[in-house]
């Protein structure tokens, strides 16, 4: 673990939380192909307790694809 590992973390949770919130909850297979990764991918980001990094490209795809902001994902609440 890194001393960003809490950060992934909570950004996994996120990125969990807008895609549920932008209706790709039983869509999961769908949310993947438009950001072009695989289910396996995004359940490894997701994942609670998971800490994996992920390319500002693919922040920026998946914040493209919920409609929001890439700054939504990263900011503290």
């Amino acid at each position: 673990r890194t001393e960003y590992s809490q950060k992934y973390i909570t950004l996994g949770l996120k990125i969990a939380y807008y895609r549920k919130k932008a209706g790709y909850t039983q869509e999961v297979e769908v949310f993947a192909e438009k950001i072009g990764k695989s289910l396996n991918f995004l359940d490894q980001i997701e994942g609670p307790g998971t800490v994996r990094s992920i390319l500002l490209e693919t922040l920026f795809k998946i914040a493209d694809v919920l409609g929001i902001p890439p700054s939504k994902l990263l900011e503290d609440d």
